[in-house]
């Protein structure tokens, strides 16, 4: 579609730092997903800027630098550890004669090669043409010519308009075709709503150990390596906890600092599965010193798809590999599990795991026994569809006496519109239906 140097697996690979020091670790992940896209990485250019130059974000002279390397080494490719403007990129491969990609396009090109069903390539392919459509800015010039003349009909459009039309066009259909995979994932929620199964939801900075955590958990076989993306597509499955309590278990894709906003807004109906959890499981990498900026980028991202507000558990990982590390429980001043420290390779911790599990979920339902009148239609309808109705029953009067069950927060949006704290049975009346147990 453009014309631009063709691409190789040999690479110059460009960090540059706008602070005072060059992080070795944001190296060190920028050399991971060079080699996890199927980089050759030739070499590696560093260097530090007060701020990104205009026209080719690398002042001339580290473009001279970058050029030299190129031509001394045969690459194919050079790939900036940073968000590129479409004309620096067009620039940049005009000075170097290289195809160059920037952080996005190289995540992207990441999640093309790990898409494996129907709908994570449909995904995939919706963000690499999202991000395409903001790069329609190359050597053109040659092609700007209008259609019309002799025997054509009005002015026409240029190469460039034909190409934004066709882009626009494919990006409704994959839309349509993702509203549709949307729907039928949506029936699924609902199904487990009304068996009254609470979620889980594997999140965490990527390659933190989220699903072989998962496979220890849920004795699954979700493929597992140690590299970057290994795992694009959500996998439920339903897990026993402690007191015969169940709970449907989700492994879902890693996060990363600058994760393309077009990936997140392309994977949203997989992250559908994050933003509805009754408890989000944030598997943390307890061997990676920069744990704690990890925690910040995912919950960065957590805000994105806003799922921040869910009930969450931190999980320290690879303790295995901490020299005095041993399971356990952290609390807080109220006794409420806030950490847990465990080794998915392992083993160690999980039983752990699954009493903070059990503790928090049964923490974050509410069970109640509700008596409501004809006048509250609208609410009874909703509490049928969000499918948190156990049991009902009509009395003489007509009225309903409901068992229900559900997670905190959807109580607490319910009591906001409906006032549903004013229907609950106090269980002392002989019509009330009686609430066997809390735990869901």
């Amino acid at each position: 579609m453009f014309e631009r140097p063709s691409g190789g697996e040999r690479a110059i690979l460009v960090h540059l730092d706008f602070s005072k020091y060059t992080d070795p670790q944001l190296v060190d992940e920028f050399k991971e997903l060079a080699l996890a896209a199927g980089a050759e990485i030739a070499s590696l250019v560093t260097g530090s800027r007060r701020a990104p130059d205009p026209k080719y974000f690398a002042g001339s002279g580290k473009v001279d630098e970058i050029l030299q390397l190129v031509k001394q080494h045969n690459a194919e490719l050079v790939i900036f550890n940073h968000t590129l403007s479409p004309i620096q990129e067009r620039n940049l491969e005009k000075a170097l004669s290289s195809r160059v990609l920037d952080r996005t396009s190289l995540i992207l090109d990441i999640f093309a090669q790990r898409a494996r069903s129907h709908e994570g390539k449909l995904q995939v392919e919706l963000a690499q043409l999202r991000h395409l459509s903001t790069r329609l800015v190359r050597g053109w010039t040659h092609l700007e010519r209008q259609k019309g003349g002799i025997g054509q009909r009005g002015p026409g459009e240029t190469q460039l308009e034909t190409d934004r039309r066709l882009l626009a066009v494919r990006i409704r259909q994959l839309n349509t075709k993702l509203d549709k995979v949307n729907r039928q994932r949506e029936q699924g929620r609902r199904g487990r709503k009304r068996a009254s199964l609470p979620t889980a939801s594997l999140v965490g900075y990527t390659n933190a150990g989220k699903s072989t955590l998962f496979n220890s958990v849920a004795h699954a076989e979700v493929f597992v390596a140690d590299q970057l993306f290994a795992t694009l597509d959500p996998t439920l499955r339903r897990v026993e906890l402690n007191d015969k309590q169940s709970v449907v278990l989700a492994d879902t894709v890693g996060f990363i600092s600058d994760l393309p906003h077009d990936l997140v807004a392309a994977f949203r109906s997989t992250l559908q599965e994050t933003r509805e959890a009754d408890l989000l499981l944030h598997v943390v990498d307890g061997h990676d010193p920069r744990r704690n900026n990890n925690i910040h980028e995912v919950n960065k991202v957590l805000e994105e798809i806003e799922a921040n507000q869910r009930p969450q558990l931190l999980v320290y990982n690879k303790i295995d590999l901490i020299e005095g590390a041993e399971p356990r429980i952290d609390r807080d001043e109220d006794g409420t599990p806030v950490r847990v420290w465990l080794s998915a390779q392992t083993g160690e911790g999980l039983d752990e795991l699954r009493e903070a599990m059990t503790e928090l979920l049964q923490a974050a339902t509410i069970q109640e026994s509700l008596i409501l009148g004809h006048e509250q239609g609208k609410l009874h309808a909703k509490l049928h569809a969000l499918g948190t109705v156990l049991v009902e029953e009509i009395d003489s009067e007509g009225r309903w006496l409901m068992n229900v069950r559900m997670p905190a927060p959807i109580w607490q949006g319910l009591d906001k519109h409906f006032r549903l704290n004013d229907y609950i049975c106090d269980n002392s009346g002989p019509d009330c239906l009686a609430v066997e147990s809390k735990a869901p």
